[in-house]
């Protein structure tokens, strides 16, 4: 066999090798659409962020997580926009509220709710000692607007505020930013993005109209204390993933045992691994429960 012919056979060899890796990963993508046959599971996606204890240890880590889901949404086509944020004093952020907007985007992102634990050697920390910080991860679906929500007008109590951060002239000189409360369940939402109060308005009322939505269903199945997620403590013992960076790397999903050592790939947001084996596990645990 000539040399050529031994080139041409690895050629092929090698494009065969990737067809079939292809194939294997939109088979993959089917089915896992068959999995994401939820009500809801095809809707954009609220994603917000909170801070537990820990100041600006967790502040930080929750100012890294939103960055990971931001990596996500890019990697994967879909277009996300911080609606609402509020820096820490020193560093990272007091909450966030994101909106991610694409098709499937709350199906995929909806086992990320819960608690996510940070272990690291702490780099506000002078003496270079071990931190563990929390943050609570709350995902609502976006719904539409012939969704039926009981909110009433005078259940909902409106402040204004001038906005933080970038936006120019114009976020410095009105009180364009809105935050609402929800008085019978003590939902606040909060929007600086729009330009307009009314714009921001707008946002922060679809907000808290999936939140209500989400409590709807979940009082259906008499599940309420499973979606209040900001009620629950952020504390250890109630995280659904650990993410640890000394003394050794690795990021563990509590629920389904997946370990990733990568952890950098991780919050550059390679989290698909984590979002398919959960998906995975909900179904066959449904099969089973039937």
């Amino acid at each position: 066999m000539s040399i050529l012919d031994e080139e041409g056979g690895e050629l092929f060899l090698k494009e065969l090798k990737n067809e079939i890796d292809a194939l294997k990963e939109e088979i993959e993508n089917l089915e896992l659409q068959n999995l994401l046959s939820g009500e809801l599971d095809k809707n954009n996606a609220i994603l917000t962020i909170h801070p537990g204890a820990g100041g600006t240890e967790s502040q930080d880590w929750a100012q890294m997580l939103m960055r990971m889901y931001l990596r996500w949404s890019e990697r994967n086509g879909y277009n996300a926009q911080v609606v609402d944020l509020q820096p820490g004093d020193e560093a990272g952020i007091k909450n966030a509220t994101l909106t991610i907007s694409g098709e499937y985007a709350y199906g995929y992102l909806r086992s990320e709710a819960g608690v996510h634990r940070l272990v690291r050697i702490s780099p506000f920390d002078a003496n270079k000692r071990r931190h563990t910080s929390f943050v609570s991860i709350i995902i609502s679906p976006e719904i539409e607007d012939d969704v039926k929500v009981d909110l009433r007008d005078e259940d909902i109590k409106m402040d204004v505020y001038r906005a933080s951060g970038a936006g120019g002239q114009h976020v410095n000189k009105t009180s364009s930013a809105v935050r609402l409360t929800h008085i019978p369940t003590g939902i606040i939402v909060a929007c600086q993005n729009e330009r307009s109060q009314h714009a921001n308005k707008a946002v922060a009322l679809k907000i808290i109209k999936a939140r209500l939505y989400e409590l709807q269903i979940k009082a259906k199945e008499k599940k309420i204390e499973d979606i209040i997620g900001d009620k629950k403590d952020i504390a250890w013992g109630s995280q659904i993933r650990s993410y640890v960076m000394q003394p050794y790397q690795m990021v563990k999903d509590h629920r389904t045992g997946i370990e990733i050592g990568d952890i950098n790939s991780v919050l550059d947001g390679s989290i698909d691994r984590f979002l398919k084996e959960f998906l995975k596990r909900s179904l066959s645990k449904g099969i089973s429960e039937k």
